[in-house]
This record gives structure tokens, C-alpha cells and sequence, in this order.
């Protein structure tokens, strides 16, 4: 017996040895497999693992050589389920690895791995041949890779999400990203598909997205001067930028590339003056490749475009704050395209460049990819759902929850760049009580401290001189929060910037450039390190002290990206950011402001656990929504086009997982027309700021905020105008909708929950959707339809298939699966409800906390079965999270017309114990506006126990 037990083992090992000698072969672990490719194929011994995380999401790592790195995420936590049940089948050309809903195989000779339903059918595919590769790269005398890692979706794949960027782009199928995190641009390393399958993309680094081809710069296209040599563009340069026709010099020219701070100084002609000049590039342009090509331009200042004679872009920005814009083109084969560039740079200081991307073929296409600077291997984690939702609760499964947000962040809140003094905020407050507008949240934005103390946390004593006393009247009084913002800047020589230099807590570059920053005669400053777990303590620490101890409601983390100066290079940055605590800045480039809220998050829950943290922030990282942070899209323009823009940002952002965002309405930096304008400038002033109001209204966070002009709608237009009208319109009909909206917050933390949906979650199967990134859902029934156009009095509206739309205004039913053109007058902006809705309304307010909602108005949009979940809790604290929440689920049955009121599930302090129902039926036959003070059909009281109601 014990010699048969040898020789079988000799046989297992001599297997196993010719194994190791003969790859290809695979080593089955607790959680998934790890594959070892055919070296002879490609050229070395990769190691492919697969983890099983649940039953529809696979982690992927991937390397050179027989090792992987053990690495710590930044952006997933650690997972807390048992690993589901799953198989393994091994052949001589794959391995595969099934759970109850995917079946993974890995080939072989490449580690090509493919993901497929439960079925066998395809879902998404690694690029079988080069699809992924590695590059060697090093930096501060390490070593990593250049990672890409590139993916083979079906024929009408949609791809969405990436964070939020600003070249007005929702579908990214055949456009490329920059993962480089930027004022107004933030990166979300997440993709999701109208297939329900997304990507997560674990990698910091600076890295390219979607179509990862590298840009060409405009020297590689064929270039014609103005006179028609070959090879250059002609440019003009004048100093006055109404007499064009003044040229100061002319010079033939083939590239265009100001793209970052100091740019222009060194590439503009001597004797131009940019604050008032204009320079110009005219030709022709060809190319060699016949297809849609992608003009794509970086910009400050005014900047027109012509092709063949045509005006095809027109837009401003200011200077300081460069914005992107897409210019698509279809050349035909050695056909010249006439050409024509203006710019205005408006500034000393000023951005423009020009590159571009060759068509795709069919089979480009259907590909996307990531393509990472710096990684120690590839690592993604394919997720998988039955629906887009299921999706994104895949990608907080691993990156976390988003906490609730106080009630008080659902209202309305008022900001300016800036409140100077302690009477501006008081009074501000004061007037808002006085006039009946609705109000939860000021905001104290940047500058309360002493010019010379940047970074200290402390208050200017002149201008604020009792700021617990004011935080005491706006609380007490006002019955509104204080959000205030805080910087990670010190300006050196402050106590603060000592007491972290000397615990080594700052990033010392800029320092000892000795940059001077734009504040009175400037001066030098730095960022603390936020990898750096000391110094994250330490920043909380000095923020509670000097701030939060005196009432502080909510923080507002500015230039988190970490703006340290602005406009840089991604090589200047990461010199700014060298070293960092946990290593080099390439490697961990993107991930700060991640950390940044991380340390503020943990520090106010340990200091006070039972208030809730909340945290606007400027820019975010996949993980971010679990410490708290909503975040904003920066310093955009005060422009109709700067608005349109947000709605396809604000729907991708929400897309990559984070539920709460939100924009300055308004737009932030103003175009002059606007700071002193005429009569007919102070009009459009006020159009486009109720437009972007009414829009606002229904995005997850509803906020004001900008430069002069203020921005208080009593500035804006005075009592009886039809913007202030309108104004208070839709603030008093946002509180009228907490009962809606504070539910929906309950969802995106309960059931993982989008409150700002792109119309591919809802409607996936009506193709028609796939490409409409101007209209969404503000939560499962409002359809919300911005108007982005001066003096639009009507926009076209598409209805999505499968269902009926009420008009919100009229009760009209329409219906589904075409496009309308929908009224939109100046006080006004389209709203559809769709069938089968049920809308909660609660009691006029004049802030969140002002009366329970002891009354609500169910409105019942009637023609397909209905039903919402009104959830409750206390408002205030982290209770909801031992369970201490109520939910009252309502449904609508259409063959009975039966409305069930059901038992109310769950308890917690202060919870209504009865209240009253008012129900509204809107129908085909009996229509009816959204009036919530217009006569109820039926009204009851409710205990908490089941109801029927026929309606």
C-alpha cells in the first residue's frame, strides 16, 4: 500500500514538473485561477489571474514574468461576502471559470480573456491580438509599465461614464478621454455600457480612455498656406482684435500647441500684445485618409473656427481657465478643406492648441481601451448586471456606499464668489427669510482669512468679527447651514505651513520654485500631502479647531485635484507633487483628491459621529462617494454652450457611480457682456440664469454660485420679473418634491441608487436613447428637458419608447417612441412624467426642517401599473445605518385602479406616526397640472397600517 502511495505521487510530481517545463498551465486558487500564458507565443511568461468576487463581477490582474505585486487599492475596499460557488474547466486552449451568471475563459497562448453570460453568449472581449501590452517605464528610480489594456464590445455598444469632462460628448463610442484630473475635468476610471457590463479600472496614473490612439498634432496633417504652398498655415498677428485687418507680422506656421501655463509666453511673436490682439491661421487642410476626423481644441479667450466657409465653433472662455471643444470633420482623400482660425487670447496668460484623430475603422470601432502611464500591472474588475442599475451597485460593492446626505443638502443653496464680510452673509440670509425664498445652505467661499494667511483656517477679525456669533444667528435664527470652504494651500511662513513642514507633511516644489500665486502681490505657497496619513489627521485636525468647533456645517474642499498651480503640464504636476507618501507622484497622480476627503470624512465621523459629513469638493476619484463628497464641475463660463455642456457632464458623471453632483447655475467666470451690461445684455443675463435654474432644479444637488454679477435671485431680477418668477417657481416646487427626492437619496444608499439617470438606465431596448445626452430622469419619473438656447421659446423633446408622458404643466398625456416639439417659455422649461408614476408632494417650505411632511400629495400618473417607496429617517444622523429608517410602499394596480397605501416597514426617533394622504388621479381622460395646492380626488389618514384606495 505504502509503495502504490509513492510511486502515485512520483507520477503527480513528474506531471507537474513536465507542467512547469511546458506551458501553458493554470494553478486554481480559493477565490479563481491563475493562468500562465505559452511564452513562446508571446515571447515571455505572462501571468493571468482571475478573482471571483460575487457571481457577476471578475477581477482581473495581469503581468509579465510568474509574479503579481501584492497591491493595495486606493479605490475599492476590502470585500466583506464569502466568495460564491463557481467551477473550473481546463482544455489545452483555455481555462475557464463559471459562476451562477458568467463564464470567463482565459486563452492560453495570449491570456486573451473573455467574459460571457450565463448562456454562452459574448458580452465583452480582451483584444485577442495586442490587446494588452506592457511597456517598461520608470519613475524616481522605479520601475513600472505603460499599461494598455483594450476590449472588443458588439457592434452597438454605447459606452458612458469616465467622471465628468467638458466637450459636451455623452456617447464615448470612438472618443478618447484624458484620465488628468483638472479644473472642471473629473476622472471616474469606471465605464458602463448600455450592454449592462462596466469596467473599473484600477490605476492612478495619468492614462487615456476609449480610443487610446495616441492625438496627432496638426503638423501630420497636410497643410496649405494661404496663397496655397504646401506645408504650413498662414498666420497673421494684429494687435487689436477689432481692426484684424492690422497686421503686425505674418509667418507660416504648422503647429498650434499653447496648451499649457507658459506655453504662449514662449511660442507667440515678439511685439504681440494677447490682451488685445488677435491672431489668426488660414489655409487648407488634407489629409490622406478619407472619414470623420476629430478636430480637438484647448482654449482660452474667444476662439472661432471656419470649414469651407462655415462657421462651425464660436465660443468664449476665460482666459485663466482653458476649456476643450470638439470639432468633427469628414475629409475625402487629397480633397482640401478651407480653413480659417480666430483667437482672441484676452490675456497675457492664455491657451490654445490643436490636435487631432484619424477615423476609425468598423472594426476600431467596436474597441475601447485604457492605456495607464504607470502600473505595476494591468487590474480591472469586469461588472456585470441584469440591468444598468445592478451595474453601478456593482461598482459600490466594491468602491462603497454613498452615505445619505443631510436633508438640508436636498434644498437650495446660495452662494457667491464671494461673500466678504460677516453682514454680506447675515444679510444675504436675512433677505432670503424676508422675501419667502426658500433657502437651507450659504456657502462662505475662499478669502475669509487675512490676505497674508492662506491655509490658516482663522478668520479675518476685521471682516468677520465674531464668526461664532454669526454661525449662532444663521442656525438659530435663520434656521440655515453654513457650508465653508477649506484649501489643502498654505502660504509658507504661516504657523500652519510650519508646524507640517516640520512633521515633513508638505509637497516643498512649489516652494522652492518660489511660485507666487494671483493674491494681491503673491506669494508663495504649497499642498499638504494628502497619501501622507499623519498629515490627513493633522489637516482634520486643524480644520476642527479653527472651524468646526465654531458650528461648521459642511465643507467645501476646493482645488482638490490638487490645484497647486493651475493649468500645468501632467509633468509639471507630478514635479509638484513629488514625493509623496506612499510614492511617486506618476504612480498615484489621480487618486488625491480621494484621499484628500478621506482624511476630512473619517476625521469629523470620529469627532462627531452623529451628525452626518457632507463634502463638495472639486474634483473626485472612483471611491469618492463613500467619504461623503458630492462634487461640483468647476469654474465653467457663464455661456448658453457652457450650459448645455453640463447636462451630458452631470449625466456621465452620474453614470460612473457617484449619485450626488451638482454645477455653479449660472456658470462661474463671466464673459465682460455680462459684468456691466447693457439693457439688452442685463436680458440675457437673466435668461440664461433662469434657464440654468430651471435645469438645476432637477439635478441631484440644486446650488448657486458664480462671479459678479451675485448671484441671489433678488439681484439677479427684481420682484415680478419673469426670471424671479420663475425662480421661485421651481425653488418652492423643489422643496414641494422632498418627500420624492430625499426617497431617492434613501435609494442610493439602500439599493445603490441613481438620482440623476441618462435615459440608456431607464430605456435601455429603445435604441433611439443610445446618443441623447441633452434630456434625462431626475429619479424614475420626471423627465427633464433644459432649454440651452437664447430666446428658445420651444426645444424638441423624444418621448422614449414602451410608455406614455404626461406634460407636468397640463396633465396632457402623449404618446411614447417619438419626438415632439414641447412649449418652453421663458418661465418654463419641459417636464414629462411618465406613465405609471406615483409623485409624492409634501407642504410648502421655507427650508428642509421647517415641518414634517404631515400632508402629502400622491399624484397618480395613471395607464400602466405604479408604485414608489416614500423613505424616511431622521434627517440628520448616521441612524439609518443601524436601521433606523421607515419606508411606506405605495402601489398603483391599472386593472383595478386600486392605489395600496401599504404597512409601514421600520422605525426611528421623531418618525410621524399619522399622517394625511391627499390623492391626486391624472389620466388621458381627466388631465390634470401638478398643482399642490389644486383640489385633492380622495383623502385619508394614514397610521401606518395597510390602505386600498380605488382612484
Amino acid at each position: 500500500m505504502k509503495r502504490t502511495i509513492t510511486v502515485a505521487w512520483l507520477l503527480l510530481m513528474l506531471v507537474y514538473q513536465v507542467s512547469l517545463a511546458s506551458p501553458p498551465f493554470y494553478s486554481q486558487t480559493k477565490d479563481g485561477v491563475i493562468v500562465y500564458t505559452d511564452p513562446s507565443f508571446t515571447g515571455t511568461t505572462n501571468i493571468v489571474r482571475l478573482y471571483v468576487i460575487t457571481d457577476d463581477i471578475i477581477r482581473v490582474v495581469a503581468a509579465p514574468g510568474k509574479e503579481l505585486a501584492p497591491l493595495q487599492s486606493l479605490m475599492t475596499i476590502p470585500g466583506n461576502k464569502p466568495v460564491p460557488e463557481w467551477k473550473l474547466v481546463a482544455s489545452n486552449e483555455a481555462v475557464t471559470l463559471k459562476t451562477q451568471k458568467l463564464t470567463v475563459v482565459v486563452r492560453v497562448k495570449t491570456g486573451a480573456v473573455s467574459f460571457l453570460d450565463a448562456q454562452g453568449e459574448k458580452i465583452l472581449a480582451e483584444k485577442a491580438t495586442g490587446g494588452r501590452t506592457f511597456g517598461p517605464a520608470a519613475f524616481e528610480g522605479q520601475s513600472y509599465y505603460h499599461l494598455t489594456q483594450q476590449f472588443e464590445g458588439a457592434g452597438d455598444d454605447g459606452w458612458y461614464g469616465l467622471g465628468q469632462h467638458q466637450d459636451g460628448v455623452y456617447n464615448y463610442r470612438g472618443q478618447q478621454v484624458t484620465f488628468f484630473q483638472n479644473n472642471t475635468e473629473v476622472v471616474i476610471p469606471f465605464l458602463v455600457s448600455n450592454k449592462n457590463y462596466g469596467i473599473l479600472w484600477d490605476n492612478y496614473s495619468l492614462t487615456t480612455a476609449g480610443d487610446i490612439r495616441p492625438l496627432h498634432p496638426l503638423s501630420a496633417l497636410q497643410l496649405f498656406s494661404k496663397n496655397g504652398e504646401e506645408g504650413w498655415l498662414t498666420a497673421a498677428y494684429a494687435n487689436n482684435a477689432h481692426q484684424p485687418q492690422e497686421i503686425i507680422t505674418t509667418r507660416p506656421e504648422s503647429a498650434i500647441n499653447m496648451e499649457f501655463l507658459g506655453d504662449s509666453k514662449v511660442m507667440l511673436p515678439q511685439g504681440f500684445t494677447p490682451a488685445t490682439g488677435m491672431a489668426s491661421w488660414e489655409g487648407s487642410l488634407g489629409s490622406h485618409v478619407s472619414g470623420l476626423h476629430q478636430l480637438r481644441f484647448t482654449f482660452g479667450g474667444t476662439l472661432k473656427v471656419w470649414l469651407n466657409g462655415k462657421l462651425v465653433l464660436d465660443h468664449w472662455r476665460k482666459a485663466w481657465n482653458p476649456a476643450p471643444a470638439l470639432v468633427p470633420v469628414n475629409f475625402d482623400k487629397g480633397v482640401k478643406v478651407p480653413v480659417r482660425i480666430e483667437w482672441a487670447p484676452e490675456s497675457p496668460e492664455s491657451y490654445l492648441s490643436l490636435k487631432w484623430q484619424a477615423p476609425l475603422s468598423k472594426e476600431e470601432q467596436r474597441c475601447f481601451g485604457f492605456s495607464s502611464e504607470a502600473g505595476r500591472q494591468v487590474d480591472y474588475y469586469f461588472v456585470h448586471g441584469g440591468n444598468m442599475d445592478e451595474v453601478i451597485a456593482g461598482y459600490r460593492e466594491l468602491t462603497g456606499k454613498a452615505p445619505i446626505v443631510p436633508k438640508w443638502a436636498m434644498g437650495f443653496w446660495q452662494s457667491r464668489e464671494r461673500y466678504k464680510t460677516q453682514e454680506e452673509i447675515l444679510s444675504t440670509v436675512d433677505q432670503f427669510r424676508k422675501k419667502n425664498i426658500p433657502l437651507d445652505n450659504i456657502v462662505l467661499d475662499w478669502s475669509y482669512w487675512k490676505e497674508t494667511a492662506w491655509g490658516s483656517q482663522e478668520f479675518d477679525a476685521a471682516r468677520f468679527p465674531s464668526p461664532d456669533s454669526m454661525i449662532d444667528v444663521l442656525h438659530q435664527k435663520y434656521h440655515t447651514q453654513i457650508m465653508i470652504s477649506v484649501w489643502p494651500k498654505f502660504y509658507k511662513d504661516i504657523p500652519a505651513y510650519h508646524e507640517f513642514d516640520k512633521k515633513g507633511w508638505l509637497y516643498k516644489r512649489n516652494v522652492a520654485d518660489e511660485q507666487r500665486d494671483w493674491i494681491g502681490k503673491g506669494y508663495v505657497s504649497t499642498f499638504y500631502d494628502a497619501f501622507n496619513e499623519d498629515a490627513r489627521k493633522g489637516f482634520w485636525d486643524l480644520i476642527n479647531h479653527k472651524l468646526y468647533s465654531k458650528g461648521i456645517d459642511a465643507w467645501w474642499m476646493d482645488a482638490s485635484e490638487p490645484d497647486i498651480l493651475s493649468n500645468v503640464s501632467p509633468e509639471k504636476r507630478k514635479q509638484q507633487m513629488t514625493p509623496t507618501a506612499l510614492g511617486p507622484a506618476a504612480e498615484y497622480l489621480n487618486a488625491y483628491p480621494l484621499q484628500n476627503a478621506k482624511g476630512i470624512y473619517e476625521g469629523q465621523r470620529q469627532t462627531d459621529p452623529d451628525k452626518r459629513v457632507f463634502l463638495l469638493t472639486r474634483s473626485g476619484f472612483g471611491g469618492s462617494q463613500r467619504y461623503a463628497a458630492a462634487i461640483w464641475s468647476g469654474d465653467i463660463g457663464a455661456t448658453w454652450r457652457d450650459m448645455q455642456t453640463q447636462i451630458a457632464a452631470g449625466i456621465n458623471f452620474s453614470l460612473s457611480g457617484l449619485p450626488y453632483w451638482t454645477m455653479d447655475i449660472g456658470g462661474f467666470v463671466v464673459p465682460a457682456k455680462f459684468e456691466k451690461p447693457d439693457a439688452e445684455s442685463l436680458e440675457e443675463w437673466r435668461e440664461l440664469s433662469i434657464r440654468w435654474t430651471q435645469f438645476g432644479a432637477f439635478v441631484p444637488l440644486f446650488r448657486s454660485h458664480g462671479q459678479f454679477p451675485y448671484r441671489e435671485i433678488f439681484n439677479t431680477a427684481p420682484e415680478g420679473h419673469p426670471a424671479y418668477e420663475s425662480f421661485l417657481y421651481y425653488d418652492k416646487l423643489r422643496y414641494r418634491l422632498l418627500p420624492y427626492s430625499y426617497s431617492l437619496a434613501g435609494a442610493a444608499y439602500h439599493e445603490n441608487y441613481t438620482i440623476m439617470r441618462g435615459l440608456v438606465m431607464d430605456f435601455a431596448k429603445d435604441t433611439t436613447v443610445l446618443n441623447i445626452g441633452d434630456q434625462f430622469m431626475f429619479g424614475p419619473s420626471l423627465l427633464v428637458n433644459p432649454v440651452y438656447q437664447y430666446k428658445q421659446r420651444s426645444r424638441e423633446v423624444y418621448l422614449p419608447a414602451g410608455q406614455g408622458w404626461y406634460d407636468l404643466y397640463t396633465g396632457t398625456r402623449n404618446a411614447g417612441g417619438k419626438r415632439i416639439t414641447a412649449d418652453a417659455p421663458y418661465g418654463r422649461m419641459p417636464l414629462y412624467v411618465k406613465e405609471g408614476s406615483i409623485i409624492p408632494l409634501g407642504p410648502a417650505l421655507q427650508y428642509t426642517s421647517e415641518r414634517p411632511a404631515d400632508t402629502i400629495t400622491l399624484y397618480v400618473y395613471t395607464g400602466k401599473n405604479g408604485n414608489f417607496r416614500l423613505y424616511e429617517d431622521d434627517g440628520s444622523s448616521y441612524n439609518y445605518e443601524k436601521g433606523q429608517f421607515s419606508i411606506i410602499p405605495i402601489d398603483y394596480d391599472e386593472n383595478t385602479k386600486v392605489l395600496t397605501i401599504g404597512e409601514r416597514k421600520g422605525t426611528y426617533d421623531g418618525m410621524l406616526q399619522q399622517r394625511v394622504f391627499r390623492v391626486v388621479r391624472v389620466s388621458a381622460a381627466t388631465p390634470k397640472p401638478l398643482d399642490p395646492n389644486g383640489k385633492a380626488d380622495q383623502e385619508i389618514r394614514y397610521e401606518g397600517k395597510k390602505m386600498t384606495i380605488r382612484i
